[in-house]
């Protein structure tokens, strides 16, 4: 079997490549089509941990669940975490195997490139397609040498790409035409169509746009998708967009914005939730009056422990518990809550210690050697069924750990709960996610009467809603034709 690759690259981060590789999986897949996701290169502090043991970024985990098939790490070869401005962790099939500066993995993409097309030819001995997401913009004329995330792995592999632009920001006609035109002759002649991204209003006024786009670059536009009001989709990196507050709110959450934050879909159930309003608070801004508050993971927990300090976190802790709010501390968040964070090696920054909040008798150092793991347990407090998984370099120790958060399926014990039961820390990433769990939490946080949410469900549906607009709005005759099908009815 030698799969179709089909390759979706955009004019800009954040255009909508994620959610159109997650939307062409499950279309493929309703058709019967055996598909896999791929990103060759992801930079992300937002991580899953796959079946073999590894991790991909949580945006292939979703393509994955589109395609009906369990994370694996051949779906993201390369993720990049990045630990300051400038450098990031070296991540190869799932497994950390270096902390470089740009400059250096500059050179290293080499090497990179050869775990890529292993992945790549797996896949396409597996699987009848491949839907291939790109990596920003293919238009970075300053990394296009030795390019393995964009037109780099495209033409080591001769795939087809789609170019996808969104429009809600304005301008999407400059940044398709000016990226076309930034390509090579060969690159653009592999950009068989256009897509627009997060349309609203009348597509009769488009229309002249989207004809004079066709004459000027020769190049179809294979549809123009809605602006697609509630999805429930992980984002890959960077924060979720602002939501509005929630009338019905009755339990408000607060979330330091770490400048180096990972995980942050650890909020996802939170953000959805109708009863819960969640904020994060950023640099500069006055912590709120809440109920809870969540420290939330950290790719750097020494650094982003002193911008909590910085921020006056830890007095607005203080008066929050005083008044008989809850906190919540998440992998590295729950490391900050004990009385010492220690990086002998220098694992995530500059080696040393650091003092940590003081909440619990716990001291954690950073190893080598990091924990991937899937996990499945009941938390020690109302047994309520808790699933999640571990992505972390802490060994935590002491006496909190005699009152643990969670006791696991596979015999082992998660986390601390305070003794006067204020305070829960927890290692375990997807905490929020289990309905049980979640109902369980927002009670113990103080909301009596939790009204029942199903996150994969809300995904689910969020992932049907993504291949109906590709029905409805795309040429799907088109589509089907780059990936080797029968033709289909098309809806435009």
């Amino acid at each position: 079997m030698t799969a179709r690759v089909v390759m979706v690259q955009g004019c800009t981060s954040d255009a909508g490549k994620s959610a159109l590789v997650t939307a062409l999986c499950r279309w493929l897949r309703r058709r019967g089509v055996a598909v896999a996701p791929f990103k060759p290169q992801n930079m992300a502090l937002n991580s899953a941990v796959t079946e073999d043991g590894g991790e991909i970024g949580r945006a292939q985990a979703v393509q994955a669940q589109a395609a009906g098939l369990a994370p694996h790490t051949d779906f993201n070869p390369i993720l990049l975490k990045p630990n300051s401005d400038t450098g990031a962790q070296v991540i190869v099939h799932g497994r950390a195997v270096a902390n470089l500066d740009a400059r250096d993995y500059h050179d290293y993409k080499r090497v990179a490139m050869e775990a890529v097309l292993v992945s790549h030819q797996r896949l396409t001995d597996l699987f009848e397609a491949v839907v291939v997401e790109g990596a920003g913009s293919p238009a970075e004329i300053n990394l296009r040498a030795n390019d393995i995330a964009n037109m780099g792995y495209a033409e080591a592999v001769d795939c087809p790409v789609l170019l996808i632009a969104d429009i809600d920001r304005g301008g999407v006609f400059a940044h398709l035409v000016g990226t076309l035109a930034l390509l090579s002759e060969s690159e653009r002649a592999r950009v068989k169509g256009f897509v627009i991204n997060r349309f609203r209003g009348d597509i009769g006024l488009l229309q002249p746009g989207l004809d004079w786009l066709q004459r000027e670059t020769g190049k179809p536009v294979l549809g123009v998708l809605p602006y697609l009001h509630g999805l429930h989709l992980e984002a890959e990196d960077a924060l979720p967009r602002a939501d509005e507050s929630k009338q019905g709110a009755r339990l408000r959450v607060a979330v330091p914005a770490l400048p180096r934050i990972s995980n942050h879909n650890d909020f996802d159930a939170l953000r959805a939730h109708p009863q819960v309003e969640c904020v994060f608070v950023g640099p500069g801004e006055t912590p709120p009056v809440c109920d809870l508050i969540v420290l939330p993971g950290s790719k750097s927990t020494r650094a982003d422990l002193d911008w909590l300090r910085r921020q006056g976190w830890p007095s607005a802790i203080s008066r929050h518990l005083r008044y008989g709010g809850k906190l919540i501390g998440i992998c590295g968040g729950w490391q900050m809550l004990g009385r010492a964070v220690h990086d002998p090696l220098g694992i995530e920054g500059e080696a040393g210690s650091s003092t940590g909040l003081g909440w619990f008798d716990l001291e954690t150092t950073l190893d080598a050697h990091k924990q991937l793991r899937n996990a499945r347990g009941r938390l020690a407090f109302g047994e309520a069924t808790v699933g999640g998984y571990e992505i972390h370099c802490g060994i935590s120790t002491g006496a909190a750990l005699e009152r643990p958060a969670m006791h696991l399926e596979d015999g082992r014990r998660d986390g601390a709960i305070s003794a006067d039961g204020q305070i829960l820390g927890t290692y375990l990433h997807g905490v929020f996610d289990e309905p049980q769990a979640l109902a369980a939490l927002l009670r113990w946080a103080g909301l009596e009467q939790a009204q029942a949410l199903d996150l994969r469900g809300l995904r689910e549906a969020s992932i049907e809603r993504l291949a109906d607009a590709v029905e409805a709005h795309l040429d799907t005759a088109a589509l089907a034709q780059l990936f080797g099908l029968e033709p289909v009815a098309c809806a435009v």
